[in-house]
């Protein structure tokens, strides 16, 4: 039995267009498996309420990225984890580096350090954040 050069084209188009959908949704549900994670959601959590870090980023409106899956600094096993989450403001862009660790007995996790290293250089440690500026004062203070 022959098969057509035409058949054997709509064939591969569509076993790799079903390849490329399946690669596709199983990246997704990866990244959103991650984001709805305890030691993902417990460091974003952390940043949100560091007023010095929010201000550096820009954020309001803060946008969190997908982390790298092949990027080295990736790393979940059931007792730890350790995550590089990139993030964006309004100014600049940063990594969060995370570890978390996973108590065996009640199962939940706990941060253990959260690091945001900004474009620029700095380095704020989110689980001893520096204090904020303080307000210059009103002239009406001066006195």
């Amino acid at each position: 039995m022959r098969i057509s050069t035409h058949k054997l084209g709509q064939l591969a188009i569509f076993t790799t267009a079903l390849t490329g959908g399946g690669v596709g949704t199983m990246y997704y549900l990866q990244q959103k498996t991650f984001a709805n994670a305890d030691y993902h959601r417990f460091a974003i959590e952390k940043l949100k309420a560091c007023t010095v870090a929010m201000e550096m980023l820009g954020a309001p409106p803060l946008k969190v990225h997908n982390i790298h899956l092949t990027d080295a600094h990736n790393r979940v096993d059931p007792q730890s984890a350790r995550l590089k989450i990139p993030v964006t403001g309004s100014k600049t862009g940063a990594y969060l580096y995370t570890s978390s660790s996973r108590d065996a007995e009640t199962r939940t996790w706990s941060l253990r350090q959260a690091v945001l290293m900004l474009r620029e250089g700095q380095i704020i440690d989110l689980l001893n954040p520096p204090a904020p500026p303080k307000e210059p004062l009103d002239k009406s203070e001066w006195q």
